[in-house]
């Protein structure tokens, strides 16, 4: 099976997670702090939108579907990025609502990645997989300013058991994000840097949420950093996954 077919997989059955989580639990916590369900018919509104990440999700894994499923999803965390912008211009010094627009928009560009990989057009391709390589790069520098503002909330995420501490860990991380978005942004060994950061992200799920989930399952937060955890870990696989496309051709 293609690494790109694994990379939407991982992609979907994560939009399907978060769509789950989402109709079953109303609450700021499952929404990460939207705004979604205080618009007008927002429960609705947000059934609505938990349905089209379903649906959505499904739909990439299959060759025939995937190219409307990576519209309706880019679509909908499109929508998810620009939720947060009312709150950075409410509060510009709180640096939470920039992360938060970047932790979605690197899924926005995991969505770009996929249509990518459904174009028939190389040149098409190749400009929609930049575009994805570009966005995900933005993103990965503000992953590295979040880790960086926010360094001691970081250090207590990480399990106590990994020696040598905590601390070493997080900046470790924080070094190694870094070092990705100039990889990615000056497209130098952008896929590589990029599958480095994807084999990153997928160890805080394994390492950090998974047992925060097991631990505490009754707290919803929880459950939806676990979601949008592999949302961006799947969406960055899949930007990998399309610029690895483009080797042949260059």
């Amino acid at each position: 099976m293609k690494l790109s077919l694994w990379a939407r997989i991982l992609f979907g059955a994560s939009a399907v997670l978060f769509g789950v989580i989402t109709l079953m639990w109303h609450d700021a916590d499952t929404w990460q702090g939207l705004p979604i369900l205080k618009l007008p018919f927002g429960a609705i509104v947000g059934d609505a939108i938990a349905i089209a990440q379903i649906l959505g999700g499904i739909g990439l894994v299959y060759s025939r579907t995937a190219r409307a499923a990576s519209i309706t999803l880019g679509a909908v965390y499109l929508l998810f990025s620009l939720a947060c912008i009312p709150g950075i211009v409410a509060d510009p010094k709180t640096y939470v609502r920039y992360g938060s627009f970047f932790e979605w928009f690197s899924v926005v560009s995991g969505a770009i990645g996929a249509y990518a990989i459904t174009e028939t057009s190389a040149v098409r391709s190749a400009s929609y997989a930049n575009a994805a390589r570009l966005g995900l790069g933005l993103c990965a520098v503000s992953f590295t300013l979040a880790q960086i503002v926010y360094f001691r909330f970081t250090a207590s995420l990480v399990p106590t058991w990994i020696p040598p501490s905590q601390s070493f860990w997080t900046i470790l991380t924080t070094v190694a994000f870094a070092l990705a978005a100039i990889a990615i942004l000056i497209n130098r060994q952008a896929a590589l840097a990029i599958r480095l950061m994807t084999l990153m992200l997928a160890l805080f799920g394994v390492l950090v949420w998974i047992p925060m989930v097991s631990a505490h399952p009754n707290t919803h937060g929880n459950w939806s950093e676990f979601a949008l955890n592999f949302l961006i870990t799947g969406a960055s696989w899949t930007v990998g996954s399309a610029l690895a496309r483009l080797a042949p051709a260059r």
